[in-house]
């Protein structure tokens, strides 16, 4: 006798044989679940840049996705990193913070609002060690956890450390290394919505193209198979428009001045840009309100004279004000409603629903 011919399976029963031969859920119904939807956001420190990073909506850094901010020298990637880790920690999100750089110190973590206390700082002895730690924290933690690798550019293989200082004896050894660990950790990072946030160096693209000069002037270390892990690239670089240095009354420099990009976005912007001031002087972070303005001046509801500023409410009343008394007005709860409502309508919505010319949410706007 033949062998005993199979029988028509449903989708549901391939479903079930899928996930038990895999031993966890692997296979979904769409209808019911979405394992690649992103439901929850960890703030930036920017509600322009959280903004412009998911059409339709405020967001940030994407839970249960690999992020990476990179940018040129001085433009805050670290003092960032830290405000989306006080910001995961309010959230109930524990931080395990790699360090490669041997820079973080407690008093610069605490006066971006983290708590030191339930930071696991670990210093980043190679990439594999990073890889292979996050491997076993994801397998043995229940916890949502938030990975910060700062940063992949300066963390180098265990062949580097114990090579010569030759760079053709390693050369593409750290890209083979992170195409493999990150073929391990994209899913499981997903299925436990934790978030790998890396941070990296923006270096200059060595080309014999001209074109490709203009059009691509940087590139990040990693290799081709970490563009593909990211779901969120944010690319961070001075104002070209005037100096990227922000100084006291004195002349000392406080803070940068900086553009952002969305270099890659898979949450339909990638492209659009914003920008706003970090400072690690004295105080460190984002100034996050003093933006606000520059985002909304283009808006029919801002009427700029000279140098004075009519706010337009909904009931049709006009708010005078000077854009240097800017931080103070936002002190008043009806000015700063009526504020991030016209955030959301110009920021938000009109790119939703393709309102207005395409040019004016790419561009930068320089004042």
């Amino acid at each position: 006798m033949g062998a005993k011919k199979a029988g028509r399976l449903s989708i549901d029963d391939m479903r079930n044989l899928i996930n038990k031969k895999a031993g966890v859920q692997v296979a979904h119904n769409l209808n019911k679940e979405n394992p690649t939807e992103v439901t929850d956001w960890i703030p930036t420190g920017s509600r322009w840049l959280d903004s412009i990073i998911c059409r339709g909506r405020l967001a940030g850094i994407p839970v249960g996705k690999v992020t990476e901010i990179a940018g040129l020298e001085a433009t805050g990637k670290s003092y960032m990193a830290a405000q989306v880790a006080a910001n995961a920690q309010k959230m109930g999100i524990d931080v395990v913070y790699f360090d490669s750089e041997s820079a973080i110190d407690p008093t610069f973590l605490e006066r971006a609002g983290c708590d030191v206390n339930t930071i696991l700082y670990v210093q980043a002895q190679s990439v594999e060690f990073v890889l292979e730690t996050i491997e076993e924290l994801l397998g043995s933690n229940e916890n949502r956890m938030l990975f910060i690798w700062d940063s992949l550019a300066l963390t180098p293989a265990i062949s580097d450390v114990e090579g010569d200082f030759n760079p053709l004896s390693s050369m593409a050894v750290k890209a083979r290394i992170l195409a493999k660990g990150m073929s391990k950790l994209t899913v499981p990072i997903a299925n436990s919505q934790s978030t790998f946030l890396v941070l990296n160096q923006l270096k200059s693209n060595i080309t014999r193209s001209p074109s490709e000069a203009l059009t691509t002037p940087y590139m990040t270390p990693g290799g081709k198979a970490m563009i593909y892990a990211y779901s969120l690239r944010v690319w961070l670089t001075g104002r070209k428009a005037k100096a990227s240095f922000i100084t006291d009354e004195k002349g000392f420099r406080i803070g940068s001045e900086v553009k952002v990009k969305l270099e890659k976005s898979r949450f339909g912007t990638q492209g659009r840009q914003c920008n706003f001031k970090i400072l690690w002087g004295d105080e460190i972070g984002v100034q996050d309100e003093e933006s606000w303005l520059e985002a909304i001046k283009s808006s029919d509801n801002v009427i700029q004279s000279g140098a004075w500023y009519q706010l337009v409410h909904e009931d049709g009343t006009t708010e005078k004000f000077q854009a240097a008394k800017w931080k103070e007005k936002l002190q008043n709860e009806k000015f700063k409603t009526r504020v991030l409502q016209i955030m959301d309508e110009e920021i938000v919505m009109k790119f939703d629903t393709r309102q207005g010319n395409a040019e004016d949410f790419y561009e930068e706007k320089d004042e």
